[in-house]
């Protein structure tokens, strides 16, 4: 939640507090037609989505006003870097990301999950390393100068 709110702690707090309730509520529904991991993910991403659909909070375009100048590229900040590099994704592209490198879901289970049909969630993980390689070589070009 913490990648896909933008690093906003306290939305993704809420988001998952919001999602643990939800798979309480309904664990009685879960019918094994796909992992447990499958089915919380699911819910954790449709319930984020409903979230950030909310007029105040995040945007499903890019991050707004985000400049790549402001981004930190020192070794001992990586965690940080990436980020800042993931927030300026979409939020699809974001989202298959991280359920594919954090999670370590397979592009079938994201498919599942985000209800994009497989090869949209190959072209966004595609899109989305292709776009990161090249704001992270842009930034440490512009810390070489």
């Amino acid at each position: 939640m913490l990648r896909l709110t933008q690093g906003n702690w306290p939305l993704a707090d809420d988001i998952a507090q919001q999602v643990f309730i939800k798979l309480y509520a309904n664990l009685a529904t879960f019918r094994a037609e796909s992992s447990l991991s499958t089915w919380l993910h699911s819910v954790a991403y449709r319930t984020f989505l409903n979230e950030v659909r909310k007029p105040h909070h995040l945007k499903e375009t890019e991050l707004e006003g985000f400049e790549q100048n402001n981004i930190v590229a020192n070794n001992a900040d990586n965690e940080i870097l990436v980020e800042q590099l993931m927030a300026m994704l979409p939020i699809s592209e974001r989202a298959c990301l991280t359920l594919a490198f954090s999670a370590g879901m397979s592009h079938q289970e994201i498919a599942t999950v985000t209800d994009y049909p497989l090869g949209t969630v190959k072209s966004h993980i595609s899109r989305a390393k292709q776009k990161l390689s090249t704001w992270l070589e842009e930034t440490q070009a512009r810390n070489e100068t």
